[in-house]
């Protein structure tokens, strides 16, 4: 397995440890339940550095970042990120990641994980107007420091001034010592916070740096389950499970980030028009469980009558509203919020409800 510059101190700090994507990943430490709400209360660090990081550059780089990704980049000033996904040929998901505009003619990709050598041969493929890629994971590391106590405890290692970093917005700057860190007003869990991006030789001085900073908080390191429920509470998609190759972003609800205008050309777009003019067969939505159970990935869901009607895609017990949650894909007809369904869970019919996201307000 391969190892993050962090997973000997995860080991060493107790760490229960698994095999994510192919890294050696904490997966809990003190509890997925006491992690989850240390990071809605306080502040939590989550080791992503096992995500996959790749530069475009050159003149080019624009043309190729249009042609690969379903957002409008031509809006993307210097400085700002936008939220955007992989089409394949069908209009399928090849995977979500989030796009930063580094400078005038150059990008950075973040993507997934478990996509990562996926994505770097598609984007090569793909490259016919001759972009500069470069694929700069294996140096690069990256802590996601979250919750409500996050902007207070990085702001004591630096003096970037946090608060003019606005949602979905960075800055290169110097935090905890270390020179050149990528400070992205961004993460993955709806409790605000920051992402930083380093070299990896930096990590343990960073790690040490951010948690004396924030002891007088209860900053406590947090791992891959917690990172599942506070993102499930939010709504937001997971790759594998919510979103892949077969399902198209107008299904999954990020109709958002598919721009059809002018000129924004890229891959499967004449596929997705007729997508959203015709309409989809499918919707991806938020439900909790009125009877008590827990709803798993792969659950049927099904109407009154027992007809099947969607499957679960995620699903968790959550921390904040002590009920199960879920996401799955439901026939449009049942897609509206207040909708009853049931989940099938070990041959019973549970009573659930079609519910607004996010979970957690």
């Amino acid at each position: 397995m391969k190892k993050t510059p962090f997973t000997d101190t995860h080991i060493a700090l107790g760490a229960k440890m698994h095999e994510f994507a192919g890294y050696n990943m904490p997966i809990e430490y003190t509890g997925i339940i006491d992690e989850h709400q240390t990071v809605v209360n306080a502040v939590g660090v989550f080791d992503v550095s096992h995500m996959g990081e790749f530069w475009v550059k050159g003149p080019n780089a624009l043309e190729f970042v249009q042609k690969v990704t379903t957002n409008d980049a031509s809006q993307l000033e210097v400085g700002k990120i936008q939220y955007t996904c992989f089409p394949n040929e069908k209009g399928g998901i090849k995977d979500d990641l989030l796009l930063y505009r580094y400078e005038p003619e150059k990008y950075l990709m973040v993507v997934n994980a478990g996509n990562m050598a996926k994505d770097w041969e598609w984007c090569q493929e793909q490259n016919t107007v001759g972009a500069e890629l470069e694929d700069a994971s294996e140096h690069t590391a990256l802590l996601a420091v979250q919750g409500p106590k996050a902007k207070d405890t990085l702001q004591k290692i630096t003096d970037v001034n946090l608060s003019d970093i606005p949602y979905y917005t960075f800055v290169t700057g110097k935090i905890g010592g270390v020179d050149n860190v990528i400070i992205s007003n961004t993460g993955y869990t709806g409790a605000g916070g920051f992402e930083l991006y380093f070299y990896p030789e930096y990590g343990q001085k960073l790690w040490d740096a951010i948690f004396e900073a924030g002891a007088e908080f209860g900053i406590k390191p947090a791992g891959l389950g917690a990172r599942d429920t506070l993102r499930l509470e939010m709504g937001f998609c997971l790759y594998g499970n919510d979103l892949d190759e077969s399902t198209t972003p107008l299904e999954a609800g990020l109709g958002w980030i598919t721009k059809f205008t002018h000129g924004n050309n890229f891959i499967a777009r004449e596929v997705l028009e007729e997508q959203k003019a015709g309409g989809v067969s499918r919707k991806l939505c938020g439900f909790t469980l009125q009877d008590k159970g827990i709803p798993r990935h792969g659950y049927e869901i099904v109407n009154a009558d027992g007809e099947i009607i969607g499957s679960v895609t995620s699903g968790t017990m959550s921390p904040t509203l002590k009920v199960g949650i879920g996401l799955g894909y439901l026939q449009p007809e049942y897609a509206k919020a207040g909708t009853e369904i049931y989940i099938k869970i070990r041959n019973r019919n549970l009573k659930a409800e079609v519910t607004k996201l996010p979970f957690r307000k």
